[in-house]
Formats: structure tokens, C-alpha cells, sequence
């Protein structure tokens, strides 16, 4: 079982990702098959809309402190190199930097950016938004599977 700095870290990296990987199940689950039972129309305004209310201070602190967090533990464990632990806390990391926050920056908000450039009514944007749900829920399944991981990473280095 690891201790010292470790332990806290570590807790607060399982909450982080966890919530992280909540958030993003719903999405994955009920929220994009939700906007996607709706007209084009209404269903990509409902989701700018979402991708408009995401960048606010609430989510972007979990969603960014759990990256710059994930970080901060592969580091420590990197200079410290604690007796135990070390596999798990770094596989954590990793799923969580790559698999999620990495997944968002590459494949995630590309979409959402193109998303927010067309206008809803459009056959354009009709024509985008079936592939942009199918492809931005793969995507987002990923995530949320590389951050549930990543929480059960940590609890495991915990034990």
C-alpha cells in the first residue's frame, strides 16, 4: 500500500477521474442519444449549447485539475519512486492523459469546433450531424472508459 503524499494524491486523482468518468458516461449513455432523437436542427443548437456551458469554470476545474493533477502524481512518482504502487499510479496517469484528456483535445473538440461553425438549420449542418454524433460518441466512450480505468488504476495503488 503506498503512503505519505502518495495517499492524497492518489484520493483526490480517484475522485477527479471518477467524476470525469461519470460526466462523460452520461453522456455516452443518455445525453448525445437524447440530442440525437431530435431534429438536426434542435439537436445540434441543444448541443452548442452544452459545448457553450462545458468551458465554464465548474466542469473545466475537475476536468482540467484532474489532467494537471494526473500529471502531478506521475511526476512525483517518477522522482520518488515509492517502494509500491508504481505501475498502478503511472498506468493511471497515462489513461487518464491520453485516453481522456488527450482524446479531447484531438478528436472531441475538433468536432464541437466544426459543430459550432455551421448554422443549425442547414442542410450542411443535417448533413454533419449524424456522422458528428456517431463519431463524437465513439470518441467519448473511449474517454470515459480511459478515465473509469484511470480511477481504478488509483484505487488499486491505494490497496
Amino acid at each position: 500500500m503506498i503512503g505519505g503524499p502518495y495517499v492524497v494524491l492518489t484520493v483526490l486523482g480517484v475522485l477527479g477521474t471518477g467524476l470525469v468518468a461519470g460526466v462523460f458516461c452520461a453522456f455516452s449513455t443518455f445525453v448525445l442519444p437524447g440530442l440525437a432523437a431530435l431534429s438536426p436542427a434542435q439537436g445540434i443548437a441543444a448541443m452548442r449549447a452544452v459545448n457553450v456551458a462545458a468551458v465554464r469554470p465548474a466542469f473545466m476545474a475537475v476536468f482540467l485539475g484532474s489532467a494537471g493533477l494526473c500529471a502531478v502524481i506521475a511526476v512525483v512518482t517518477f522522482v520518488l519512486w515509492p517502494d509500491e504502487g508504481v505501475a498502478e499510479l503511472l498506468v493511471g496517469s497515462a489513461l487518464f492523459l491520453v485516453g481522456s484528456f488527450g482524446v479531447t483535445a484531438v478528436a472531441n473538440v475538433p468536432r464541437n469546433e466544426v459543430l459550432g461553425r455551421l448554422e443549425p438549420g442547414t442542410a450542411e449542418a443535417a448533413a454533419y450531424w449524424s456522422s458528428y454524433v456517431r463519431e463524437w460518441t465513439a470518441w467519448n466512450h473511449v474517454r470515459a472508459v480511459a478515465s473509469a480505468a484511470a480511477a481504478l488504476a488509483y484505487v488499486l495503488a491505494l490497496t
